[in-house]
């Protein structure tokens, strides 16, 4: 009874039409479907969490208020955007004013 309550809401969650592409593309039972989508789900969303979480700190660190914007907004990137931002972005010198005043002083 339990699990059959599990199911339901675990159907409702991930949405039935995605479960019936689902199983039609595998060729899998519904059941086994439910709970691979299901993990599935929790791994990326953890995936994403650690990311964001890291991107967050690094543009709180560098002080790219824009940066800390984008990542606070509920837009999911499956940590891709993240991950450039970390690796690409955060090393670029975005900040004008502070290239001016170091140009300056070389003169």
């Amino acid at each position: 009874m339990a699990s059959e309550e599990v199911y339901s809401s675990l159907v409702q969650l991930i949405g039935n039409d995605n479960v019936n592409s689902f199983v039609s593309l595998t060729g899998l039972p519904t059941n086994s479907a439910v709970l691979i989508l299901a993990v599935s789900l929790i791994i990326i969303s953890i995936w994403t969490l650690i990311w964001k979480g890291l991107a967050l700190w690094k543009s709180a660190h560098n002080n790219h208020k824009i940066w800390f914007v984008v990542f606070i907004l509920p837009i999911n990137t499956a940590g891709i955007l993240e991950i450039l931002y970390i690796y690409l972005f955060s090393k670029m010198h975005l900040n004008k004013k502070s290239n001016f005043k170091k140009n300056k002083k070389k003169s």
